[in-house]
């Protein structure tokens, strides 16, 4: 499978030559980004409609990362220069066989070639003036250290003028408003770790949990057409470990205490599983157009019967829970002889709790059954899903065989395979989707990141307020930790929370029993007051200034 963002490379270099001088001229503020108000001046020149503009935007924008860069900039100009000959802008243009993108002429654009040669006279004119004219005016090291401190300590909105896109918003606004809630209190220790900037900005993540031999490995495989370093196969639990299979330079296996230290990659928080665990990961990269786009996350299989009864040296569920926050899809893999859920993957599925919109659920190697097994198969797997995912909704599942061989057309016969090719192509949609929905992804996981720290922060002052001033504070604090659902309880008639944000109780006791409540700190109403202003009128500015220019 190949996830296609335009014809990127498609263009001689004649044309890129072109293009970068037009690039240059409308990146405005010189630094790399056309933006929504840039692309507005600039493409009008091209005397397209309105409506036509605003699909070249969404299309050459696809990653909704409200600016455009210079290879979408060269993907936005093609399709200029394609509704200027009268076709039709869409999707499937950037893929057409019909449409030869190495040879297609730059798009006209009347009076460019006069305005690139003011602005090339202005920016002359400019740098004489400063050769001869007077030095600018420094401003005292004082005068700096005041306004820095001045700016620091007030709560004001974060300045739109300096945002560069909508991932960039949500890294200022969580450094200035989200973190100080989290670290004042303790949202790190009892939830997740604090956010990095690496966090923010890495690809969309995919992760593959099941038993054994479900075919994981197989399936990752099957998508790169290749094998990747470090990949094993085989009829027993063979893939011992936590795998990253990322984009890099070249081919090579990573272990994963180097990785964890690693500050351009979002593995930081996985510290906090020990060495035993980060013995028991790692990252294996390789130059891939997939791996551009998405990174995959493999998993050992979880383990059934007496195998089970094997403790892991780590916290398995844990670890699987960490990724689920992390990752933009979690794909669930059965097979029709292991259609049992253990009491290992039990536990895993119920720490995806939250995560239920991730979740899709595959039936793999279906062409081992006939027809007539299938069916039986396939209700006993929702029948045992139904136990487990405590939803009222049918979990979606796709039936199919994803591996490098064909399709076993003699067991499962014509109407099978036809069946079995239509739900393939429907996960590979909902796989191909997901470079396009990462920044809706990024949003829609900060702002239940918000919530819950705005949750756990009415715990944990409620908590402290019920402590009393000097005696007896070691049987009160026994007294809340055994009671907690009550506690939460309280919390949630006091200010009129939702219960189903709540973490879960017996993870919190089990947390909080290592500390003293009597530290906590005391609700700070400014704090809660700032996050929710963040969430009230922050995000939807951010969100609608870096949203299509055109609309």
């Amino acid at each position: 499978m190949e996830i296609s963002t335009g014809p990127i490379g498609s263009c001689s270099k004649e044309n890129q030559t072109i293009y970068l001088e037009w690039f240059n001229f409308a990146d405005s503020d010189g630094d790399g980004r056309i933006t929504g108000d840039d692309a507005l001046k600039f493409f009008s020149i091209s005397n397209l409609s309105r409506q036509v503009l605003k699909q070249v935007w969404a299309i050459a924008d696809s990653k909704r990362q409200g600016y455009l860069g210079f290879n979408e900039f060269i993907t936005s100009m093609q399709l200029v220069s394609l509704a200027q000959a009268g076709h039709e802008i869409s999707h499937d243009l950037l893929t057409s066989t019909q449409v030869d993108f190495e040879n297609l002429r730059p798009p006209t654009m009347d009076g460019l070639v006069e305005l690139i040669e003011q602005k090339k006279k202005r920016q002359s004119k400019s740098r004489d003036s400063d050769v001869n004219g007077t030095l600018p005016v420094e401003t005292s090291p004082s005068a700096n250290w005041f306004s820095q401190m001045s700016t620091s300590k007030s709560n004001k909105k974060v300045p739109l003028s300096s945002v560069t896109s909508i991932i960039d918003g949500l890294k200022r606004l969580y450094i200035q408003k989200l973190k100080p809630l989290e670290v004042t209190y303790r949202f790190n220790d009892f939830v997740s770790p604090l956010l990095t900037n690496s966090d923010f900005d890495a690809k969309p993540m995919v992760m593959l949990l099941g038993q054994y031999s479900t075919g994981k490995t197989t399936f990752i495989k099957h998508l790169l057409k290749s094998s990747y370093p470090g990949a094993h196969i085989g009829p027993e639990p063979t893939t011992d470990r936590f795998v990253v299979v990322m984009s890099g330079p070249d081919e090579r296996s990573i272990p994963g205490n180097t990785v964890a230290v690693q500050a351009d990659m979002p593995f930081n928080g996985l510290t906090t599983f020990g060495t035993s665990f980060l013995s028991k990961f790692e990252c294996s990269q390789m130059p891939h157009p997939l791996l551009e786009h998405i990174t995959f996350v493999d998993t050992p299989g979880v383990l059934s019967g007496e195998k089970q009864r094997t403790q892991r040296s780590y916290d398995f569920t844990g670890v699987t829970s960490w990724f689920a926050s992390k990752c933009d899809l979690i794909l669930l893999l059965f097979d029709p002889h292991k259609l049992d859920i253990s009491d290992e993957f039990k536990r895993v599925i119920s720490s995806l709790r939250g995560h239920d919109d991730k979740i899709r659920v595959v039936l793999n190697k279906a062409d081992q059954v006939d027809t007539q097994q299938l069916m039986r198969v396939y209700g006993a797997l929702m029948w045992s899903l139904g136990k487990v995912l405590n939803t009222p909704e049918v979990a979606r599942v796709y039936i199919g065989s994803f591996n490098d061989k064909p399709i076993n057309e003699h067991v499962i016969g014509p109407i099978g395979k036809e069946l079995f090719e239509r739900e393939q192509e429907d996960l590979l949609s909902d796989l191909k989707d997901i470079p396009k929905k990462a920044c809706d992804r990024r949003i829609n996981e900060f702002v239940k990141r918000a919530r819950a720290a705005k949750i756990h922060a009415y715990i944990i002052s409620h908590l402290k307020k019920a402590m009393p001033a000097m005696m007896g504070k070691a049987k009160v604090q026994q007294r809340l930790i055994d009671n907690l659902g009550d506690e939460f309880a309280k919390v949630q008639r006091e200010f009129h929370l939702p219960a189903g944000d709540f973490p879960n109780v017996d993870q919190f006791r089990e947390v909080l029993s290592g500390y003293n409540i009597d530290k906590f700190e005391k609700l700070k109403p400014k704090m809660i007051q700032g996050v929710d202003d963040m969430l009230g009128y922050d995000i939807p500015d951010v969100l609608k200034k870096f949203r299509n220019p055109y609309d």
